[in-house]
């Protein structure tokens, strides 16, 4: 089965991530589903940085940690990523000498010297390297002349046609280098895909949910939130970068209160800014979308690279008792399923949710045979003020959730308070009185919401002895991993969790061996299982080096000691 999985390597500033989406959509214009996954470094030049394109003959959304063709743009990342290559692999490096080729074989093509000399200058290298990374794998240069000439048509006829001759210059270097060898025959097909990553898919589904507003600070993973949202005028979708991340929420809070759907979206060390407004919108009952792309800490930690670090932060975030709901997506089509739902619910139920992503979800690019929207556009949740003679922003009701009116929008009173308060929002110190009452009021709302919780996804359960629980980002390769597993004659399966704040009521089959794939180094959804289910995993597999948990990863765990 095909299974290829191409590595583009080089130093920030030299084109790696153009050159990875070149062969990506190239590959797919071919008919081939890829994935696709990025790794660099905190800096805007030098150091290291791979981009790794995985193509399958059916979706394959995880990463693989080897690789069977290797682009080096230059000497250092050919030794650093060499490692990387199994045997019977292709290197294509730039000019130096790598040494110690033995099976793999090594192809050396001088992409800025050929650029420079053909040319008249170096930029054109990428297309050169795009060129011989297609040669080596087996495929035509069809799908990335067409892709270059939509690129490059802004600029001109001459630049579009150095382009492509540079590509096909890079073919034919590679296949000379290369002999009749390549990694497998790409024959064009007649399936497609598409590709796309959550930051592309959560904006997407923000405007779908009738998000009117968003305020944040930039801050990797989640900037290209905002930045989409303020570049696409068609989206309807009001920006505002603040100051910092403190006055990033209130902003969507006061929006919100002014009766539009906000949002905000930061990593890490921008939520603990935000965690006191968390706080402020329980307190007040207003609905509230944050997106927390998580990343390595403590404090800046490692600012390009993944995580699932923050689960038990997010959950326990802001001080107090109040409902709040996590949901933590696998996939970019999943990623737009629950920002939709974020907001459905955080209007809904009058609190704050927040949307887990992580790096490698936020960055990765996966392959889609079909993107769905949600059945129906979510309704609007705000109450007719003409319906309501005597208006009580915090009315006692028997699900806990009260008329909601925004200021302005009728006659009516609308008052909101931090302190605790009584129906009419005014403060109070009743404390045995109204503060049990609003206590309570709030936490029903908390029990009702658990019941609209998702079950998690099962795989092989009935069958299995033994099961691999996970949440958010590590469906791809927990299933992969599963897959191969049972393909080996293994009895085991997968219980996967997208909603994980509060979980759902659920019971894991007794008599079965419980497994904890995540991507931490204390096992954090495993203690979570324990305190909400009291199950208790035999162990948990982790991942905490700054790169994203693969089904190899897996597999060992399964068979650790």
């Amino acid at each position: 089965m095909l299974d290829l999985s191409v590595v583009i390597a080089g130093s920030a500033g030299e084109g790696v991530q153009t050159i990875g989406d070149a062969v990506a959509r190239s590959v797919l214009r071919l008919g081939y589903p890829v994935f696709t996954t990025q790794e660099y470094e905190s800096r805007i030049r030098g150091g290291y940085s791979s981009y790794r394109v995985r193509i399958t003959e059916h979706p394959q959304n995880a990463p693989r940690s080897d690789a069977d063709l290797l682009l080096a743009l230059n000497e250092r990342a050919a030794i650093r990523y060499r490692p990387l290559l199994r045997e019977g692999g292709i290197l294509l490096t730039e000019e130096g000498k790598v040494g110690g080729a033995g099976a793999v074989g090594v192809v050396s093509i001088p992409f800025v010297r050929t650029a420079s000399e053909r040319f008249g200058t170096a930029l054109y290298a990428n297309s050169v390297a795009a060129g011989a990374l297609l040669a080596a794998l087996g495929a035509k240069t069809d799908g990335l002349e067409a892709l270059l000439r939509e690129t490059f048509e802004r600029k001109g006829d001459a630049v579009v046609l150095a382009n492509v001759e540079a590509a096909r210059t890079g073919y034919a270097l590679a296949q000379k280098g290369l002999g009749t060898t390549s990694l497998v025959p790409l024959p064009e097909r007649k399936d497609t895909y598409t590709l796309i990553s959550a930051n592309e898919a959560i904006p997407l589904a923000a405007a779908y949910a009738g998000c009117r507003f968003i305020a944040a600070y930039p801050m990797s993973p989640s900037t290209e939130i905002i930045t989409t949202l303020s570049r696409e005028d068609g989206l309807g979708v009001f920006a505002e970068q603040a100051e910092d991340e403190i006055s990033a929420v209130n902003m969507a809070i006061g929006a919100s209160y002014a009766g539009a759907r906000a949002m905000t979206a930061t990593s890490g060390g921008g939520f603990c800014l935000m965690v006191e407004a968390v706080s402020l919108a329980g307190m007040t009952e207003t609905p509230l979308v944050i997106v927390l792309g998580q990343r390595p800490g403590p404090a800046t930690g490692l600012p390009t690279r993944t995580e699932q670090g923050d689960l038990l932060f997010a959950i326990h975030a802001g001080h107090g008792e109040f409902p709040k709901l996590v949901l933590a997506p696998a996939d970019p089509q999943d990623a737009f399923v629950k920002t939709v739902r974020a907001f459905s619910l955080a209007d809904r139920y009058q609190i704050p949710v927040l949307v887990l992503t992580d790096q490698f979800l936020a960055d990765s690019r996966f392959s889609l045979e079909a993107f769905h929207l949600p059945g129906r556009e979510p309704g609007s949740f705000l109450a007719d003020p003409s319906q309501i003679s005597r208006y009580r922003r915090y009315e006692l009701t028997a699900d806990g959730i009260s008329p909601r009116l925004y200021p302005g929008q009728s006659e009516h009173l609308v008052c909101l308070d931090s302190d605790e308060h009584t129906e009419e929002g005014h403060i109070t110190e009743d404390l045995q009185g109204v503060r049990r009452v609003m206590v309570e009021k709030r936490l029903t709302k908390l029990r009702n919401l658990k019941k609209e919780v998702a079950l998690p996804e099962e795989a092989h359960v009935k069958d299995s002895d033994t099961l691999i629980a996970g949440w958010g980002s590590t469906r791809g390769a927990i299933l992969e991993a599963v897959e191969a597993l049972r393909a080996s004659g293994e009895r085991i399966g997968m219980v996967h969790f997208t909603e994980v704040w509060p979980l759902p009521v659920y019971r894991f089959p007794q008599g079965t061996t419980l497994l904890v794939a995540e991507g931490n180094a204390t096992g954090q959804f495993a203690r979570l299982l324990r305190a909400e289910y009291g199950v208790v995993p035999a162990r948990t597999v982790g991942r905490y080096d700054g790169l994203p948990l693969t089904a190899q990863d897996i597999e060992g765990g399964v068979h650790a000691a």
